[in-house]
């Protein structure tokens, strides 16, 4: 449709992104916690994934802190609140059923923070998340809105999984998937990815083992992968 604004569409695409990052945090940390526990190189491994320093005394800290801690940019927490303010302004696009969905998830994790058993109090958690792009799939009849939340959401994915060093299988399979999400930008959107980066990120993904060797490409690119491209004077 084309007729989207631009800081519109923005809070679209960081839905997606926030979204999918609470949800891929919470799935990471879930397989973990277990080997994690009492042992400081299953968390530092994690950190060392994102380039961050180890500033927690022990295994149990750093959970928490990445779990629940809204001060902490990269917890779960944090990613969730973001997707939660910017649901909240795009709840006529979105629904209220799925932005109850949301709210369902900060109420699972706030009992979760309260609870003796962490590791299964998180468990709803997954079945929360599928019930919320439930309702974005059912709900949302313009193509385009839900199309640049999937953008986001592939986007996240793909750069979530190339820091945790997941298979290339995986991560190809999401990289095919944002692909065909871009492709179904209409042209006159305000909210255009830059082909530079794009082109970029596919060579940085494109056979198995430039995946090994250009991970730092990949993810350099995806974070540039919407800017607008640089005006030659």
């Amino acid at each position: 449709m084309g007729t989207i604004s631009l800081e519109h569409s923005d809070r679209l695409y960081w839905l997606g992104r926030y979204t999918e990052r609470f949800f891929t945090t919470i799935k990471a940390l879930g397989r973990q916690f277990d080997k994690m526990l009492g042992t400081k190189q299953g968390y530092t491994d994690y950190l060392d994934c994102f380039g961050l320093a180890d500033t927690y005394s022990s295994s149990m800290e750093f959970f928490r802190s990445f779990l629940f801690d809204n001060n902490n940019p990269n917890s779960a927490a944090y990613s969730l609140e973001r997707a939660y303010d910017n649901g909240i302004v795009l709840r006529e696009e979105i629904s209220t059923d799925a932005l109850s969905f949301l709210q369902m998830a900060k109420d699972t994790l706030d009992k979760a923070e309260k609870s003796d058993n962490i590791r299964l109090a998180l468990l709803p958690l997954e079945d929360i998340l599928y019930g919320f792009w439930g309702c974005i799939n059912e709900h949302i009849f313009d193509d385009e809105i839900r199309n640049i939340i999937y953008i986001g959401k592939t986007a996240e994915r793909v750069d979530l999984y190339v820091r945790m060093k997941y298979p290339y299988d995986l991560v190809k399979k999401e990289f095919t998937r944002l692909l065909k999400n871009l492709n179904r930008v209409p042209k006159n959107t305000p909210f255009r990815y830059n082909t530079r980066y794009l082109s970029d990120l596919v060579i940085a993904i494109g056979t198995e083992d430039e995946y090994k060797q250009s991970k730092a490409i990949a993810i350099e690119s995806l974070k540039h992968l919407f800017e607008k491209p640089e005006v030659v004077a």
